[in-house]
């Protein structure tokens, strides 16, 4: 599999999430071109803040590799990190993230921060815009919905 291919499988668990009424966002962690962790976004369904879709993937990957050492592993999400998850990125070692939209708000690689190039024990390597448009469009669908839902609730 190539960039792409693992992109669209995140983009396949993002879709997932938005059937869900999650916010769209999907993960995967790869290490030696096999899929090792995947993660989408769950924190409604599961009434806790830390089910974002990396923090899934990590911990997923974790479990099936045996260790919290990700340093041979990739990351492909398709909305940029924010600073909890780009915190998780650097302690669990990941070396590549991919990630398709950016998060002007809460993006923590290179929107609103850029954890990834301070002065941490760890700099994963990163680029952004991996299926950038598919990723942009899913979400904005997702609260495009969601706004004309909760508009025709208040009626």
């Amino acid at each position: 599999m190539e960039k792409i291919e693992f992109m669209k499988y995140a983009l396949s668990l993002a879709k997932e999430s938005a059937e869900e009424g999650e916010v769209p966002v999907g993960a995967v962690v790869v290490c030696d071109g096999e899929i090792v962790g995947i993660g989408r976004n769950r924190r409604e369904t599961v009434k806790n803040a830390l089910h974002h879709a990396e923090i899934e993937a990590i911990n997923s990957a974790c479990q099936k590799l045996g260790g919290w050492r990700l340093w041979k592993c990739d990351m492909y999400v398709t909305l940029e990190p924010c600073p909890m998850c780009a915190g998780a990125i650097i302690n669990s070692r990941i070396r590549n993230v991919y990630f398709g939209a950016k998060d002007e708000k809460n993006g923590a690689v290179v929107s609103a921060a850029q954890l990834f190039d301070m002065n941490f024990n760890h700099k994963p390597l990163y680029e952004g815009g991996i299926l950038g448009e598919e990723c942009s469009e899913i979400l904005s669908e997702f609260f495009r919905d969601l706004r004309k839902k909760k508009a025709g609730e208040e009626k």
